[in-house]
């Protein structure tokens, strides 16, 4: 287990408290000194080995503490313990603490210190030789540059350690994004298949009921609720089987995927043209150009804007009659959905385009999430929806899609 900083430090500084105390009584035990002078080297030992627990909470004071103790205890002490430990590892973490330049001040006085005390020895007196300095110069300067890297090291672990953060962090923001992302999609896609499909539903129970209100005998009764349920049934059938195929995106990882896409798209206009006419409405589709085949995403938002546009009327206008054109180009589908509904407009919900993608604002972002454009508004004394959309799209679009 790692130990917490404060606690290493002073397991540290007792340790070398220990190494110094045995150190000096086994080099020193023939030595004999006054009472008080061992008495003040003994303090000046534990006040320099025990200020090494707080080496990391003040580096440079530590240091300097060290230092001093160092001054004083070998002029003083006859036994000449291994007390210079003790700065050198307050040295080493001064450096390695980002004190650099204290740390190379403190070397820079000793070695002077040093020095000078040795060249006013008298010849024959001295202690430290020329070779014994250079060997504590080069000593003081490795101190201070391995803790420089030392220092160096942790910086850098550091800013990896923060990197790795980071990527982790955008890679959860992405993965929330790409979520979000997905909800909203499938949002788009069940108020596309709910909101055309219930509206069609709807329509055709209401001219049931009018008929019925109108022809209150058996025999005509019987043949417009056959009438009316049959188209009930057909196009809650296709509503379930596109809500259905929206809703696989959802199993589980256990369960077995469909093993085909989504029958979606424009190859089934005439079957969405066909539902509208159930409902009352004169749908008439042109194709101008040669088709080609589009890309799955591409194909499913044609197919898409169709359908919102035929809903829209159907809820929204009084329109009879709405023309479906296919305009094929070299690059791109143009698709238009006309109507002559007066200056009919889609409810509120649709023109501001309600939470989840709805109306005219959800057929505008599927549009430009593949690089097309939509507008919409009143035109030749009814209501146009004007789409184009790409028959290619980028990888990039079609995964924003």
């Amino acid at each position: 287990m790692r130990l917490p900083p404060r606690t290493a430090d002073a397991l540290i500084a007792g340790l070398v408290l220990l190494l110094v105390t045995v150190w000096t009584l086994i080099s020193g035990w023939q030595v004999h000194e006054s009472a008080p002078r061992a008495a003040l080297g003994w303090v000046l030992v534990v006040v320099g080995c025990g200020a090494l627990a707080l080496r990391r909470t003040w580096p440079v004071a530590v240091a300097v503490v060290t230092l001093l103790a160092c001054v004083v205890y070998y002029p003083l002490s006859e036994q000449d313990g291994p007390l210079m430990i003790a700065f050198a590892l307050a040295l080493y973490t001064t450096a390695a603490e980002g004190r650099f330049a204290a740390a190379v001040a403190l070397a820079a006085a000793t070695l002077l210190a040093v020095g000078l005390g040795e060249v006013r020895q008298e010849p024959g007196h001295r202690q430290i030789d020329e070779a014994a300095l250079a060997m504590l110069a080069g000593w003081l300067i490795s101190l201070v540059a391995v803790g420089r890297a030392q220092r160096t090291r942790i910086a850098y672990l550091h800013e990896v350690e923060q990197r790795a953060l980071a990527a982790e962090r955008e890679q959860e923001a992405r993965a929330r994004q790409s979520a979000t992302e997905e909800r909203l999609r499938i949002a788009r896609e069940l108020h596309d298949v709910l909101g055309h499909t219930v509206s069609l539903i709807n329509v055709q129970s209401g001219a049931a009921l009018h008929r019925l209100a109108k022809h209150p005998d058996t025999e005509t009764a019987l043949a417009t609720a056959t009438e009316a349920l049959t188209a009930v049934r057909t196009t809650s059938k296709d509503a379930l089987r596109e809500l259905r195929a929206t809703l696989g995106v959802l199993r589980g990882a256990d369960e077995a995927a469909p093993t085909a896409p989504p029958a979606s798209g424009l190859a089934l206009l005439g079957d969405l043209a066909t539902r509208a006419r159930s409902a009352g409405l004169d749908v008439r589709t042109r194709v101008n150009g040669t088709p080609v085949p589009l890309p799955p995403p591409v194909d499913l938002a044609a197919y898409r804007i169709v359908q919102e546009s035929l809903t829209n009327v159907t809820r929204h206008s009084a329109a009879s009659t709405v023309t479906v054109t296919l305009d094929w180009e070299a690059a791109t589908v143009r698709i238009r959905i006309a109507d002559d509904g007066g200056t009919a407009r889609p409810g509120p919900d649709d023109r501001a385009g309600a939470a989840g993608g709805s109306g005219v604002r959800g057929m505008t972002e599927r549009a430009r999430a593949l690089g097309g454009t939509l507008t919409a508004g009143p035109a030749d004394g009814g209501f146009l929806v004007d789409a184009r959309l790409p028959t290619t799209v980028t990888p990039q679009e079609g995964k924003q899609r």
